[in-house]
């Protein structure tokens, strides 16, 4: 009976034993066979998550932020204690102790899922085994995918320290809302860096790391609370925290940047604009949108915060100013439904939904919810209720008529129910008076026609502000560097360019007079923008009045291909078509090279590169790209002569010869002195030209001072006739608008004179030189260059080639000078009457003027 007892047992333990022995060497063969194809973990020593890339102002203010993921890299020992130990708890309380799986956890977790017939699964992988996952797998709920984990998990422990391991853990973990990693979940809830967080705070981003999507702060406020207390239990029982802060932080309210308890991150930036979005457009080409928006790059951007606010704000005036002249109100064409009007809470919910302009300063979205016999009440956005509400009253309506459904206007508007219904989302702003105080509301709309505006620092190339249209929110097209648009007379400055490097001279005489072209298309016969013509005229006054007659003859003079070559070498365009009508600017180019091109005339001819960034580092700080490439040689000097600044130099190209740029900035002086900008009164000297296509699509003015160049043209996206628009008359103001704010700001002087010439006074009509003492509005002093004799008067005529016909007279008055002889003294002291203008009212002209 012993042996055969003893028989049995010998064989279940030979069985128990054979079976352990092949369970081993399954495992091991299944955990072989795993092991060999294996991800290897060492890329993890060099982990380079996706990270948020940020732009800062000149000051170091954050003022825009791209991310796919938004995520902020933070080191271990930048974590601080508490953060690790939420986490540990909530996940992986073994942490420090385990090899990479915790044995315990697993058998835990198989029992509970046994005992509840599988209601209750947890997982039982610990913080190593999820790194894992994140990083080397696949997130497949399999058996396989498990396996491998396992594996991993053990050698990675074998060759990173807890730390680092934990480092990866808290970077990369998705926390919902967009939210990579503590650091950026911690601003998203709370708007707090990681050292601010309350310990009940600190809980709940734990929490989250189970179910990010499943406990919103908001919609699931009970499961969040009951899951950040559980953490809290679980803080409590490790040891990190007492009982009292556990009672405390459990009895804590769940107050979050979601629930509006905070501001949110966000809100404290600027709304993005379009000169964050073009560092956007122009980096993402550069280095690649993956490096962009991943690689956690640090861009210094260019712009003027101040300068960029005075832009938007000229723009804006400009264009609504020609919006409202036209009488007629669109609205925004959104409405909201009568039954979410019934409480303020409603329809001040309703109105955060629709998707208006909010970018506009001063500007408010705002509901209509009554229509009175005069006036309609509306519910403002931001804006509280009071005991008699907000009003649109009838005075403020009488400017508009209503754009139909079908396209017609109706009547001009006497009350406001003529323009507005119950339930229109309508755009409105406060007038005040003159004193400040509250006057009354005002219905406000985006107007149809755009524009653009940009300024730029003309001796470092850094852009000071770009304004891509009305409203960044309304419309993202950036019409400064993506709308190409013919620049009209403000081409002609490069004409004019080529022409003084070409033997010409302010003072040569060209003739004005009516041409005909024969060309495939038909007869091309160009006109002034008066249509009149004047006769032979000083170079001076062919800018200065944008005569288009005298630009084409001297681009026929001097040839097309010289001017193509000089708008190629601006960089106006990249291949220009040699035909004369572009000597007008017909060919379409964008404002963000025409003003480029202008910083070149203002800084004495050498090229500047226009930027929006000046520096870029990436996620280590190393310097990627830097614009100014001027070398500074004594920057480094621990001190330097009493009254001896540094010393920069510049290795620049010359695109043109300084004493044409000055030459050519003079003559533009003239345009802004008494010529098509003359509207423009600056306190420092300024050149610019207007510029005005065919039926005034588009109207143009560029203009620079001695330190800043900028432009503005307006137009309709969908070219169409403005009418009575001209470049001095819309962007002339917005120009003047801007530059008295970048003036008190960076100033202004005269003109650099550049060595190598010297001036004569010359009459400005007849072009004749003038005695030294000669004064007079017809006596201006013009630039020679020495070596030079200039030929003046009738003996250097151009005609371009042109007939002059027999009826013209020898000197005329132009544009704006009056319309009578004056009396002016000629170079041999005598006096000479210049007679009035001539008149070919019966000559068929067209073309650009």
């Amino acid at each position: 009976m012993l042996r055969f007892v003893g028989n049995v047992l010998g064989g279940i333990f030979s069985a128990v034993t054979l079976g352990l022995v092949f369970a081993a060497l399954t495992l091991g063969g299944i955990f072989y066979m795993y092991s060999r194809d294996l991800p290897s973990y060492e890329s993890l020593a060099q982990y380079t998550p996706a990270t948020i890339s940020r732009i800062y102002s000149g000051e170091g203010e954050i003022i825009d932020e791209f991310a796919r993921e938004r995520r902020l890299f933070v080191p271990a020992e930048d974590i601080p204690d508490l953060v690790k130990q939420a986490f540990i708890s909530a996940e992986d309380k073994n942490f420090y102790t385990h090899h990479g799986y915790d044995t315990r956890g697993m058998i835990a977790a198989v029992v509970e899922a046994v005992r509840t017939r599988g209601e209750r699964v947890r997982g039982a992988s610990t913080i190593t085994q999820q790194v894992m996952k994140n990083f080397l797998l696949s997130s497949d709920r399999t058996a396989e995918r498990k396996i491998k984990e396992i594996i991993l998990a053990a050698r990675v422990e074998g060759a990173m320290s807890k730390e680092k391991i934990l480092e990866l853990y808290l970077n990369e973990i998705f926390l919902g809302q967009n939210s990579y990693g503590v650091a950026a979940a911690a601003q998203t809830y709370f708007n707090k860096t990681l050292a601010q967080l309350s310990v009940a705070e600190v809980a709940y981003l734990a929490a989250l790391a189970q179910r990010p999507g499943n406990l919103h702060p908001v919609r699931q406020e009970k499961e969040a609370i009951a899951r950040r207390n559980y953490v809290l239990r679980e803080m409590r029982d490790n040891g990190y925290i007492d009982d009292a802060t556990y009672e405390a932080a459990r009895n804590e309210p769940l107050l979050t940047v979601q629930g509006g308890h905070y501001e949110a991150f966000r809100e404290a930036l600027p709304p993005r604009d379009y000169f964050t979005d073009e560092i956007r457009r122009q980096l993402s080409g550069t280095f690649g949108e993956e490096e962009f928006f991943s690689g956690g790059l640090t861009i210094r951007a260019t712009v003027d915060p101040d300068l960029q606010a005075a832009a938007a704000a000229a723009l804006r005036e400009g264009l609504e100013k020609y919006d409202r002249s036209q009488g007629v109100w669109r609205g925004t064409g959104k409405k909201i439904p009568a039954d979410r009007l019934t409480s303020e809470a409603d329809w001040r919910a309703a109105l955060a939904e629709v998707e208006v302009p909010r970018d506009v300063a001063t500007w408010f979205p705002a509901v209509v919810l009554e229509v009175g016999s005069n006036s309609a009440r509306i519910g403002i956005e931001g804006v509280a209720e009071d005991e008699d509400g907000h009003f649109i009253p009838a005075e403020d309506v009488t400017w508009a008529r209503k754009r139909r459904a079908d396209g017609t206007l109706g009547p001009r508007a006497k009350v406001a129910g003529d323009l507005v219904e119950v339930g229109d989302v309508v755009l409105v702003r406060a007038v005040t008076n003159d004193d400040g105080t509250f006057r009354r509301w005002s219905l406000r709309q985006v107007p149809e026609v755009q524009g653009a505006f940009m300024a730029m620092d003309v001796n470092s190339g850094r852009v000071l502000a770009m304004q891509g249209g009305f409203s960044y929110q309304d419309s993202v097209f950036n019409r400064a560097t993506q709308a190409t648009r013919q620049p009209g007379s403000s081409f002609k400055p490069f004409v004019y360019a080529a022409a003084l490097d070409s033997g010409f001279t302010p003072a040569t005489i060209v003739v004005d007079a009516p041409i005909e072209v024969d060309t495939p298309q038909g007869l091309w016969t160009p006109k002034n923008a008066s249509g009149k013509y004047y006769g032979p005229t000083p170079l001076r006054t062919g800018i200065e009045q944008s005569r288009n007659l005298m630009t084409v003859r001297i681009a026929q003079e001097i040839g097309m291909q010289t001017v193509a070559a000089y708008a190629e070498r601006f960089g106006v365009y990249d291949r220009m078509g040699p035909f004369l009508a572009n000597s007008l600017g017909a060919q379409e180019t964008t404002l963000f090279k025409m003003v480029a091109a202008y910083a070149m005339f203002a800084n004495g001819g050498e090229r500047v590169e226009p930027t929006l960034v000046d520096r870029v580092q990436d996620r280590y700080g190393r310097t990627i790209y830097r614009h100014d490439q001027r070398v500074c040689e004594n920057c480094s000097a621990a001190d330097l002569p009493q009254g001896r600044g540094v010393t920069i130099r510049t290795n620049r190209e010359r695109v043109m010869n300084a004493i044409t740029a000055y030459q050519l900035t003079s003559m533009m002086e003239g345009v802004v002195q008494r010529g098509t900008a003359r509207g423009i009164n600056l306190p420092v000297p300024v050149a610019g030209k207007t510029g005005t296509t065919n039926d005034s699509k588009d109207v143009w003015f560029i203009g620079y001072t001695s330190n800043i160049a900028a432009g503005c043209y307006i137009g309709y996206d969908q070219p169409r006739t403005m009418a009575g628009a001209s470049g001095g008359g819309f962007c002339g103001p917005v120009f003047e608008s801007f530059m008295r704010e970048a003036i008190k700001k960076y100033g202004g002087g005269k003109f650099a004179v550049p060595p190598g010439g010297y001036f004569i006074k010359i009459d400005r009509f007849t072009g004749q030189p003038l005695p030294d003492d000669a004064t007079g509005d017809h006596v201006v002093a013009e630039y020679f260059r020495d070596g030079e004799t200039p030929i003046f008067g009738l003996g250097a005529m151009v005609d371009g080639g042109f007939a002059m016909g027999s009826n013209l007279p020898l000197f005329a008055y132009g544009e704006g000078e009056g319309d009578s002889g004056t009396t002016v003294t000629n170079a041999e002291g005598q006096t000479v009457v210049v007679p009035k203008k001539a008149d070919f009212g019966t000559v068929s002209s067209g073309g650009l003027y």
